[in-house]
Protein backbone atom coordinates (compact mmCIF):
# COMPACT_ATOMS: atom_id res chain seq x y z
CA UNK A 1 0.00 0.00 0.00
CA UNK A 2 1.30 3.66 -0.15
CA UNK A 3 1.68 6.56 1.93
CA UNK A 4 -1.93 7.66 1.88
CA UNK A 5 -4.83 8.60 4.72
CA UNK A 6 -8.06 10.33 3.86
CA UNK A 7 -10.76 13.02 5.60
CA UNK A 8 -13.95 12.75 6.82
CA UNK A 9 -15.79 14.21 10.18
CA UNK A 10 -11.94 14.04 12.28
CA UNK A 11 -9.01 15.43 11.60
CA UNK A 12 -5.10 14.74 11.77
CA UNK A 13 -2.23 17.09 12.70
CA UNK A 14 1.33 17.15 14.89
CA UNK A 15 1.47 17.09 18.63
CA UNK A 16 4.00 19.72 18.25
CA UNK A 17 1.24 20.10 15.59
CA UNK A 18 -1.25 17.34 17.00
CA UNK A 19 -1.75 13.66 15.52
CA UNK A 20 -4.38 10.60 16.08
CA UNK A 21 -6.76 7.69 16.03
CA UNK A 22 -8.66 6.42 13.05
CA UNK A 23 -12.21 7.20 12.83
CA UNK A 24 -12.61 9.21 8.98
CA UNK A 25 -10.17 12.94 9.93
CA UNK A 26 -9.47 16.15 7.92
CA UNK A 27 -6.50 17.89 7.96
CA UNK A 28 -6.03 20.56 10.52
CA UNK A 29 -5.59 22.84 7.76
CA UNK A 30 -8.75 21.55 5.67
CA UNK A 31 -12.45 21.50 5.85
CA UNK A 32 -14.20 17.90 5.68
CA UNK A 33 -16.21 19.58 2.64
CA UNK A 34 -12.41 19.85 0.98
CA UNK A 35 -12.32 15.94 0.67
CA UNK A 36 -13.84 13.60 -1.61
CA UNK A 37 -17.39 11.37 -0.78
CA UNK A 38 -16.77 7.69 0.33
CA UNK A 39 -15.81 5.27 -2.39
CA UNK A 40 -12.37 6.94 -3.58
CA UNK A 41 -9.08 4.83 -3.37
CA UNK A 42 -6.36 4.84 -1.77
CA UNK A 43 -2.97 3.07 -2.73
CA UNK A 44 -1.40 0.07 -1.43
CA UNK A 45 2.35 0.08 -0.92
CA UNK A 46 4.15 0.43 -3.93
CA UNK A 47 1.01 2.41 -6.58
CA UNK A 48 1.56 5.70 -7.16
CA UNK A 49 0.12 8.36 -4.98
CA UNK A 50 -3.63 9.67 -5.65
CA UNK A 51 -4.30 13.28 -5.41
CA UNK A 52 -6.79 13.03 -2.91
CA UNK A 53 -6.57 11.35 0.67
CA UNK A 54 -9.16 9.73 2.91
CA UNK A 55 -9.39 8.06 5.91
CA UNK A 56 -11.67 6.09 7.62
CA UNK A 57 -13.22 4.39 10.88
CA UNK A 58 -10.62 1.83 12.44
CA UNK A 59 -13.67 0.38 13.30
CA UNK A 60 -17.13 -0.50 11.23
CA UNK A 61 -19.92 1.59 13.12
CA UNK A 62 -18.61 -0.08 16.70
CA UNK A 63 -16.39 2.73 17.28
CA UNK A 64 -18.69 5.76 18.71
CA UNK A 65 -17.52 8.80 19.62
CA UNK A 66 -19.41 11.47 21.88
CA UNK A 67 -18.04 13.88 19.34
CA UNK A 68 -16.67 15.12 16.16
CA UNK A 69 -13.06 13.97 16.98
CA UNK A 70 -10.00 15.27 15.27
CA UNK A 71 -6.82 13.36 15.00
CA UNK A 72 -3.74 15.73 15.02
CA UNK A 73 -0.21 15.48 15.07
CA UNK A 74 1.52 16.66 18.53
CA UNK A 75 4.53 18.85 16.97
CA UNK A 76 4.26 22.34 18.68
CA UNK A 77 4.28 24.99 16.27
CA UNK A 78 4.85 28.31 17.71
CA UNK A 79 2.20 29.81 16.39
CA UNK A 80 1.86 28.04 13.00
CA UNK A 81 -0.32 24.86 11.92
CA UNK A 82 0.89 21.00 11.33
CA UNK A 83 4.07 20.22 9.72
CA UNK A 84 3.95 17.84 6.42
CA UNK A 85 5.65 14.52 6.18
CA UNK A 86 6.91 14.71 3.00
CA UNK A 87 10.17 12.28 2.52
CA UNK A 88 13.19 14.29 1.66
CA UNK A 89 16.25 12.50 3.45
CA UNK A 90 19.09 15.06 4.98
CA UNK A 91 22.35 13.23 5.88
CA UNK A 92 24.08 14.30 8.85
CA UNK A 93 27.53 15.84 7.14
CA UNK A 94 29.44 13.68 10.21
CA UNK A 95 27.89 10.81 9.30
CA UNK A 96 29.79 7.48 9.41
CA UNK A 97 31.37 6.58 12.79
CA UNK A 98 30.19 9.41 14.61
CA UNK A 99 27.00 11.09 13.03
CA UNK A 100 25.55 7.16 11.60
CA UNK A 101 23.48 6.80 8.29
CA UNK A 102 26.13 4.85 6.52
CA UNK A 103 27.56 2.50 9.18
CA UNK A 104 26.77 -0.01 11.89
CA UNK A 105 23.11 -0.38 13.01
CA UNK A 106 21.64 0.28 15.88
CA UNK A 107 22.38 -2.96 17.90
CA UNK A 108 25.90 -1.71 17.41
CA UNK A 109 25.81 1.58 18.78
CA UNK A 110 25.06 1.15 22.15
CA UNK A 111 20.99 0.45 23.08
CA UNK A 112 20.05 -0.55 26.61
CA UNK A 113 17.01 -2.82 26.79
CA UNK A 114 17.70 -4.05 30.00
CA UNK A 115 14.57 -2.30 32.36
CA UNK A 116 16.49 -0.42 34.78
CA UNK A 117 13.10 -0.87 37.88
CA UNK A 118 12.29 -3.37 38.77
CA UNK A 119 9.00 -5.41 38.88
CA UNK A 120 7.25 -4.96 42.36
CA UNK A 121 9.05 -1.60 43.18
CA UNK A 122 8.09 0.50 40.26
CA UNK A 123 6.25 3.93 40.62
CA UNK A 124 5.78 6.49 37.92
CA UNK A 125 7.89 8.86 40.00
CA UNK A 126 10.67 6.06 39.72
CA UNK A 127 10.00 6.11 35.77
CA UNK A 128 10.21 9.97 36.00
CA UNK A 129 13.55 9.83 37.39
CA UNK A 130 14.82 7.04 35.38
CA UNK A 131 13.84 8.40 31.61
CA UNK A 132 13.72 12.34 32.02
CA UNK A 133 17.56 12.44 31.78
CA UNK A 134 17.21 10.20 28.29
CA UNK A 135 14.39 12.80 27.23
CA UNK A 136 14.54 16.27 25.29
CA UNK A 137 12.87 19.25 23.71
CA UNK A 138 13.55 19.63 20.14
CA UNK A 139 13.29 23.22 18.90
CA UNK A 140 13.28 23.17 14.66
CA UNK A 141 13.06 25.92 12.44
CA UNK A 142 9.62 26.14 10.93
CA UNK A 143 8.62 28.99 8.12
CA UNK A 144 11.96 30.38 8.40
CA UNK A 145 11.36 30.53 11.97
CA UNK A 146 13.61 29.06 14.14
CA UNK A 147 12.40 27.69 17.04
CA UNK A 148 9.07 28.04 15.32
CA UNK A 149 8.62 24.20 15.91
CA UNK A 150 8.88 22.22 18.89
CA UNK A 151 8.48 18.27 20.05
CA UNK A 152 10.18 16.12 21.97
CA UNK A 153 13.43 12.89 21.73
CA UNK A 154 14.96 10.37 23.25
CA UNK A 155 18.25 9.58 23.33
CA UNK A 156 18.26 5.45 21.69
CA UNK A 157 22.05 4.88 22.03
CA UNK A 158 25.43 5.96 23.43
CA UNK A 159 26.18 6.82 19.79
CA UNK A 160 25.02 10.92 20.07
CA UNK A 161 21.33 9.50 18.40
CA UNK A 162 17.94 10.90 19.27
CA UNK A 163 14.27 9.38 17.99
CA UNK A 164 11.99 12.17 17.45
CA UNK A 165 8.84 12.39 14.94
CA UNK A 166 9.64 13.28 11.33
CA UNK A 167 6.82 15.90 11.81
CA UNK A 168 8.92 17.92 14.51
CA UNK A 169 12.11 18.39 12.06
CA UNK A 170 10.57 17.87 8.67
CA UNK A 171 10.67 21.48 7.29
CA UNK A 172 13.72 22.23 9.42
CA UNK A 173 15.54 19.29 7.51
CA UNK A 174 14.01 20.33 3.74
CA UNK A 175 15.16 24.15 4.35
CA UNK A 176 18.42 22.94 5.97
CA UNK A 177 16.91 24.97 9.15
CA UNK A 178 18.55 25.28 12.06
CA UNK A 179 17.71 22.00 15.33
CA UNK A 180 18.50 22.13 18.67
CA UNK A 181 18.15 19.50 21.60
CA UNK A 182 17.46 20.63 25.06
CA UNK A 183 18.44 19.04 28.01
CA UNK A 184 16.57 18.23 31.41
CA UNK A 185 19.44 20.95 32.78
CA UNK A 186 18.07 23.22 29.91
CA UNK A 187 21.76 23.24 27.91
CA UNK A 188 20.91 23.72 24.09
CA UNK A 189 23.10 21.63 21.63
CA UNK A 190 23.01 21.59 17.87
CA UNK A 191 21.54 18.34 16.41
CA UNK A 192 21.31 17.14 12.62
CA UNK A 193 19.36 14.83 10.61
CA UNK A 194 20.73 11.50 10.21
CA UNK A 195 17.15 10.77 8.24
CA UNK A 196 14.28 10.60 8.17
CA UNK A 197 10.78 8.25 7.24
CA UNK A 198 7.34 10.13 6.19
CA UNK A 199 6.12 6.66 6.23
CA UNK A 200 6.29 5.93 9.76
CA UNK A 201 6.14 9.86 11.09
CA UNK A 202 10.24 8.54 12.52
CA UNK A 203 13.31 10.79 12.28
CA UNK A 204 16.95 10.00 13.79
CA UNK A 205 18.98 12.65 14.92
CA UNK A 206 22.53 13.13 16.02
CA UNK A 207 24.09 15.55 18.62
CA UNK A 208 27.57 14.90 19.36
CA UNK A 209 26.87 16.02 22.95
CA UNK A 210 23.76 13.27 23.62
CA UNK A 211 26.72 10.69 24.06
CA UNK A 212 27.18 11.78 27.14
CA UNK A 213 23.37 11.88 27.71
CA UNK A 214 21.86 8.72 29.52
CA UNK A 215 20.11 6.29 26.64
CA UNK A 216 16.42 5.12 27.14
CA UNK A 217 15.84 1.52 28.08
CA UNK A 218 14.26 0.11 24.76
CA UNK A 219 11.21 -2.36 25.92
CA UNK A 220 8.20 -4.31 23.47
CA UNK A 221 5.05 -2.76 22.97
CA UNK A 222 4.03 -6.57 22.22
CA UNK A 223 4.31 -7.65 25.85
CA UNK A 224 1.68 -4.87 27.02
CA UNK A 225 -2.07 -5.25 27.74
CA UNK A 226 -5.29 -3.22 27.94
CA UNK A 227 -5.27 -1.71 31.15
CA UNK A 228 -1.58 -1.76 31.70
CA UNK A 229 0.02 1.53 33.53
CA UNK A 230 1.95 3.74 30.59
CA UNK A 231 4.05 7.12 31.32
CA UNK A 232 4.06 10.28 28.91
CA UNK A 233 7.77 12.34 29.23
CA UNK A 234 8.02 15.22 26.88
CA UNK A 235 7.51 18.95 26.23
CA UNK A 236 4.13 19.47 25.50
CA UNK A 237 2.86 23.26 25.19
CA UNK A 238 6.88 24.24 25.26
CA UNK A 239 6.86 23.18 29.25
CA UNK A 240 9.82 20.73 29.08
CA UNK A 241 10.44 17.63 31.73
CA UNK A 242 6.45 17.33 31.77
CA UNK A 243 5.64 13.42 32.97
CA UNK A 244 2.16 12.59 32.70
CA UNK A 245 0.13 8.83 33.40
CA UNK A 246 -2.13 6.46 32.36
CA UNK A 247 -2.72 3.35 30.88
CA UNK A 248 -2.53 1.58 27.56
CA UNK A 249 -6.26 1.91 26.25
CA UNK A 250 -6.00 -0.25 23.16
CA UNK A 251 -3.91 -2.08 21.03
CA UNK A 252 -3.01 -1.91 17.46
CA UNK A 253 -5.35 0.90 16.29
CA UNK A 254 -4.99 1.73 13.04
CA UNK A 255 -4.27 5.31 12.68
CA UNK A 256 -3.43 7.41 9.88
CA UNK A 257 -1.98 11.25 9.33
CA UNK A 258 -1.00 13.65 7.43
CA UNK A 259 -2.25 16.40 4.89
CA UNK A 260 -1.99 15.00 1.10
CA UNK A 261 -1.47 11.61 -0.47
CA UNK A 262 2.68 12.69 -0.55
CA UNK A 263 2.57 13.56 3.32
CA UNK A 264 0.64 10.77 5.18
CA UNK A 265 1.67 8.25 7.60
CA UNK A 266 0.17 4.73 8.76
CA UNK A 267 0.70 3.84 12.52
CA UNK A 268 -0.69 1.02 13.81
CA UNK A 269 -0.73 2.72 17.41
CA UNK A 270 -0.57 2.21 21.30
CA UNK A 271 -3.60 4.14 22.35
CA UNK A 272 -3.27 5.71 25.92
CA UNK A 273 -5.14 7.78 27.64
CA UNK A 274 -1.85 9.76 29.14
CA UNK A 275 -2.08 13.64 28.46
CA UNK A 276 -0.82 13.90 25.78
CA UNK A 277 -1.04 17.78 23.98
CA UNK A 278 1.12 19.99 21.38
CA UNK A 279 4.67 19.63 21.64
CA UNK A 280 4.71 16.29 22.96
CA UNK A 281 5.24 14.73 19.51
CA UNK A 282 8.41 12.53 19.55
CA UNK A 283 8.58 11.36 23.60
CA UNK A 284 8.55 8.52 25.00
CA UNK A 285 5.22 6.37 26.09
CA UNK A 286 7.18 4.87 28.84
CA UNK A 287 6.01 1.27 30.78
CA UNK A 288 6.30 1.01 35.00
CA UNK A 289 9.86 -1.22 34.30
CA UNK A 290 11.38 2.32 32.79
CA UNK A 291 11.42 1.28 29.13
CA UNK A 292 9.99 3.16 26.14
CA UNK A 293 7.02 0.89 24.66
CA UNK A 294 6.10 3.97 22.34
CA UNK A 295 6.78 7.33 20.42
CA UNK A 296 4.16 9.90 21.25
CA UNK A 297 2.96 10.91 17.90
CA UNK A 298 -0.54 11.72 18.10
CA UNK A 299 -3.89 12.97 19.75
CA UNK A 300 -7.91 12.86 18.87
CA UNK A 301 -9.37 16.04 19.84
CA UNK A 302 -12.82 17.78 19.17
CA UNK A 303 -12.09 20.16 16.92
CA UNK A 304 -9.61 20.43 14.53
CA UNK A 305 -7.44 23.51 14.47
CA UNK A 306 -6.32 25.39 11.36
CA UNK A 307 -4.59 28.30 12.26
CA UNK A 308 -2.65 29.29 15.17
CA UNK A 309 -4.84 27.50 18.09
CA UNK A 310 -4.29 23.94 18.60
CA UNK A 311 -6.52 21.55 20.60
CA UNK A 312 -5.24 19.57 23.67
CA UNK A 313 -5.88 16.60 24.89
CA UNK A 314 -8.95 15.07 25.73
CA UNK A 315 -7.74 11.65 26.76
CA UNK A 316 -7.13 9.93 23.48
CA UNK A 317 -3.04 9.76 22.19
CA UNK A 318 -1.19 7.32 20.32
CA UNK A 319 2.37 6.21 20.40
CA UNK A 320 4.38 4.43 17.31
CA UNK A 321 5.22 1.00 18.51
CA UNK A 322 8.25 0.69 19.87
CA UNK A 323 9.21 -2.50 17.26
CA UNK A 324 8.93 -0.20 14.48
CA UNK A 325 10.89 2.05 15.77
CA UNK A 326 13.90 -0.49 16.34
CA UNK A 327 13.64 -1.60 12.88
CA UNK A 328 13.00 2.56 11.18
CA UNK A 329 16.13 3.72 13.24
CA UNK A 330 18.28 0.53 12.96
CA UNK A 331 17.67 0.96 8.76
CA UNK A 332 18.47 5.03 8.98
CA UNK A 333 21.48 4.41 10.75
CA UNK A 334 22.97 1.83 8.72
CA UNK A 335 21.91 3.49 5.25
CA UNK A 336 20.86 6.80 6.06
CA UNK A 337 17.39 6.00 4.76
CA UNK A 338 14.26 3.95 5.78
CA UNK A 339 11.92 1.66 3.52
CA UNK A 340 8.51 0.31 3.90
CA UNK A 341 6.76 -2.54 2.54
CA UNK A 342 4.52 -2.10 -1.05
CA UNK A 343 2.46 -4.45 -3.18
CA UNK A 344 1.49 -2.46 -6.14
CA UNK A 345 -2.16 -1.82 -6.15
CA UNK A 346 -4.65 0.71 -4.90
CA UNK A 347 -7.44 -0.18 -2.22
CA UNK A 348 -10.68 1.60 -1.49
CA UNK A 349 -11.00 3.31 1.90
CA UNK A 350 -14.97 4.64 1.58
CA UNK A 351 -16.50 1.28 3.03
CA UNK A 352 -17.23 1.45 6.36
CA UNK A 353 -19.27 -1.74 6.41
CA UNK A 354 -16.21 -4.03 8.00
CA UNK A 355 -16.81 -6.08 4.61
CA UNK A 356 -12.81 -6.15 4.03
CA UNK A 357 -10.86 -4.06 1.47
CA UNK A 358 -11.76 -3.68 -1.74
CA UNK A 359 -8.92 -3.59 -4.27
CA UNK A 360 -9.45 -0.76 -7.15
CA UNK A 361 -6.96 -1.25 -9.62
CA UNK A 362 -3.51 -3.60 -9.52
CA UNK A 363 -0.38 -2.04 -11.23
CA UNK A 364 0.81 -4.53 -13.48
CA UNK A 365 4.49 -6.80 -12.57
CA UNK A 366 4.38 -5.79 -8.97
CA UNK A 367 4.14 -8.41 -6.42
CA UNK A 368 0.49 -8.13 -6.36
CA UNK A 369 0.22 -8.92 -9.57
CA UNK A 370 2.83 -11.45 -10.19
CA UNK A 371 0.52 -13.35 -6.86
CA UNK A 372 -2.92 -13.01 -8.94
CA UNK A 373 -5.16 -10.33 -7.65
CA UNK A 374 -7.34 -8.83 -9.52
CA UNK A 375 -9.37 -5.20 -9.23
CA UNK A 376 -12.67 -5.86 -7.47
CA UNK A 377 -10.96 -8.43 -4.93
CA UNK A 378 -12.00 -8.00 -1.66
CA UNK A 379 -8.91 -8.61 0.91
CA UNK A 380 -11.08 -9.97 4.17
CA UNK A 381 -7.65 -11.47 5.82
CA UNK A 382 -4.06 -10.85 6.16
CA UNK A 383 -1.85 -13.61 7.39
CA UNK A 384 -5.42 -15.34 8.97
CA UNK A 385 -6.45 -12.08 10.49
CA UNK A 386 -9.51 -9.75 10.19
CA UNK A 387 -9.25 -6.98 7.55
CA UNK A 388 -12.52 -4.62 7.95
CA UNK A 389 -11.30 -1.61 5.44
CA UNK A 390 -8.86 -0.52 2.81
CA UNK A 391 -6.94 1.60 6.13
CA UNK A 392 -6.48 -1.41 8.08
CA UNK A 393 -5.12 -3.33 5.39
CA UNK A 394 -2.55 -0.64 4.69
CA UNK A 395 -1.64 -0.40 8.60
CA UNK A 396 -1.82 -4.12 8.67
CA UNK A 397 0.79 -4.26 5.45
CA UNK A 398 3.29 -1.52 6.95
CA UNK A 399 3.72 -3.67 10.35
CA UNK A 400 5.36 -6.27 7.72
CA UNK A 401 8.67 -6.27 6.30
CA UNK A 402 10.18 -5.97 2.75
CA UNK A 403 10.22 -9.69 1.56
CA UNK A 404 8.16 -11.33 3.93
CA UNK A 405 5.63 -13.54 2.21
CA UNK A 406 2.04 -13.05 3.42
CA UNK A 407 -1.25 -14.55 2.74
CA UNK A 408 -4.16 -12.49 1.76
CA UNK A 409 -7.28 -13.57 2.08
CA UNK A 410 -9.69 -12.59 -0.94
CA UNK A 411 -13.36 -12.82 -1.54
CA UNK A 412 -13.67 -13.32 -5.32
CA UNK A 413 -16.99 -14.28 -7.54
CA UNK A 414 -18.53 -14.99 -3.61
CA UNK A 415 -15.61 -17.46 -2.54
CA UNK A 416 -12.62 -16.83 -0.58
CA UNK A 417 -9.60 -17.72 -2.00
CA UNK A 418 -5.70 -17.27 -0.75
CA UNK A 419 -2.51 -15.63 -2.42
CA UNK A 420 0.63 -15.47 -1.46
CA UNK A 421 2.22 -12.01 -2.24
CA UNK A 422 6.07 -11.00 -1.57
CA UNK A 423 6.61 -7.46 -0.44
CA UNK A 424 8.64 -5.51 -2.19
CA UNK A 425 10.41 -2.17 -1.03
CA UNK A 426 10.07 1.50 -1.71
CA UNK A 427 12.08 4.59 0.53
CA UNK A 428 10.06 6.88 2.70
Amino acid sequence: MNDQHGAGSEETQPIGAPLGPRPTWVPPSASSADYPPPGRTEPLPGSPAPDYLEVRPARPAGWMWPAIAALALVLGLAGGVAGSVVYNRTSDPSSGADGGGTGPGLTSTGVQTAAPLQAGRTSVAAVAQELLPSTVQISAEYDGEEGGATGSGFVIDSAGHVVTNNHVVEQAATDDGPIEIVDQDGNRYDATVVGRSPVYDLAVLYCDEAKEMKPAALGESLALHVGDPVVAIGSPLGLSSTVTAGIVSALQRPVTTGDSATESSYINAVQTDAAINPGNSGGPLVNLLGQVVGVNSAIATTGGTTGGDQAGNIGVGFAIPIEQVKITADQILRTGEARYPVIGAKVQTGQRDGSGAEIDEVIDDTPADEAGLEKGDVVVALEGQKVTDGIALIVSIRSHQPGETLTFTVLRDGDEKDFQVTLDAEVG
